[in-house]
């Protein structure tokens, strides 16, 4: 697929409208920040959208790119999967993903503070050029806690989007690895309208109601 302004506009008009979709069907408050993470998504496409009719380079919205595909992902993910999860041996699980996650964005947060990043196209994609140390150890990271964390939710829907999700992020290293953020970060957009019919099949909260205080 050749990625354009264009792509990135109608992917993140796309995806957001689904995201909004699945906001609006939540029923459970701790679902919020996985059902809302295509709304992020897609927004994050339509900033890439704008960085491609400006030519790429440095400026407001490469940081406001790189922030969201960097360190607001490392911890999103993992939270909302945190959040979700049913069950305390699901979290038991999770709680060592988010802090990875954590540490993660820690380290990728100070990059992005303390260095340049810059936005270049590269043909039909786009690279941003950050400079971190050790970047290896940081995707690494990066990729355990949001992938890792779908796969160990306890939840087929959300482990087929952790499958996807880790099976896109291998095919965008192998074929783009200079590209590897950008590319991998727009897959996992459209990747995640699957959380659509996640939101629409969770069952609803159980009802409680007042204890009867009348007397006899």
């Amino acid at each position: 697929m050749c990625w354009s302004a264009t792509a990135d506009l109608v992917a993140g008009a796309a995806v957001a409208s689904v995201g909004a979709a699945c906001v609006i069907r939540t029923r459970r408050p701790e679902d919020l920040p996985l059902a809302a993470l295509p709304l992020l998504l897609g927004a994050h496409q339509l900033v890439e959208a704008r960085i491609w009719h400006q030519g790429g380079g440095t400026g407001a919205a490469t940081v406001a790119w790189a922030v969201i595909a960097l360190p607001v992902l490392a911890v999103w993910v993992p939270v909302g999967v945190w959040c979700a999860a049913a069950r305390r041996a699901v979290r038991r699980r999770v709680t060592g993903l988010v802090a990875v996650g954590a540490l993660t964005a820690a380290l990728l947060a100070h990059g992005l503070a303390t260095r340049p990043v810059r936005a270049e196209i590269r043909g039909h994609t786009m690279a941003y050029v950050i400079g971190l140390p050790r970047p290896e150890l940081l995707v690494a990271g990066y990729l355990v806690a949001t992938v890792g964390a779908l796969l160990l939710s306890g939840d087929r829907r959300l482990t087929a989007l952790g499958v996807l999700a880790g099976a896109g992020a291998l095919v965008c290293w192998l074929l783009w690895r200079l590209e590897f953020v950008s590319t991998w970060c727009a897959l996992a957009a459209v990747c995640s309208v699957v959380l659509y019919g996640w939101v629409s099949r969770r069952p609803a909260p159980a009802r409680t109601f007042p204890a009867d205080t009348r007397r006899p």
